[in-house]
């Protein structure tokens, strides 16, 4: 769960504020989570990375509004992951892998009620379903937009920092056009993390 800190540091667009879930009960990898209507700010770079790929899908209800979402996610790593080495880049592919299956679930789910979703490969920073799309999506900016995180420059890297985790994180995004409570309630229907 947040602490009060951390709940005064959400933006305006938050929906559900950050919270530690899993995939499965029977996994101990968590994903901070959190749900937030697209912000102005993240807009023009969506539009850049995504096109109108989320226009081909329509609502199959046809009673709620779409409205475009953020699902970002943040790993706490083992390792600072701003330090360089094999035990960082396995480190790394571990957060890769929780991350796509994460992603994968959460899209197939909203994909099959006939609404779009993607989710952003964090090494590469482009879509994994939507197609034709080269630009680049940046992690950092969104979290920064997003969730008020800090970020610093490290040569011509930028460098999230977690407000408990310092650097030792792995953000990663999910976007959907979708009605928010049917995201809302797909994320709250998660196993709880630890310490939640």
């Amino acid at each position: 769960m947040m602490t009060n800190n951390q709940a005064s540091e959400t933006s305006p667009s938050s929906l559900l504020p950050p919270r530690l879930v899993r995939l499965t009960a029977s996994t101990e990898d968590d994903l901070e989570c959190s749900l937030h209507y697209l912000p102005k700010p993240l807009m023009r770079e969506f539009g850049h990375v995504f096109n109108d790929q989320y226009l081909k899908f329509v609502d199959q209800a046809g009673d709620s509004p779409l409205r475009l979402l953020a699902i970002p996610t943040n790993q706490r790593a083992r390792e600072d992951l701003v330090a360089v080495g094999d035990h960082i880049e396995r480190e790394k592919d571990r957060l890769l892998n929780v991350f796509i299956a994460f992603g994968k679930y959460l899209c197939e789910q909203l994909r099959a009620m006939g609404y779009w979703a993607d989710y952003i490969d964090p090494c590469s920073g482009l879509p994994m379903i939507s197609l034709n799309c080269n630009k680049v999506y940046s992690e950092v900016d969104g979290m920064e937009c997003l969730l008020n995180y800090k970020a610093y420059n490290a040569g011509f890297c930028k460098i999230l920092t977690h407000p408990r985790w310092g650097s030792a994180v792995y953000p990663a995004t999910i976007f959907a056009h979708a009605p928010s409570d049917i995201v809302k309630s797909l994320i709250e229907s998660l196993p709880s993390g630890e310490n939640a």
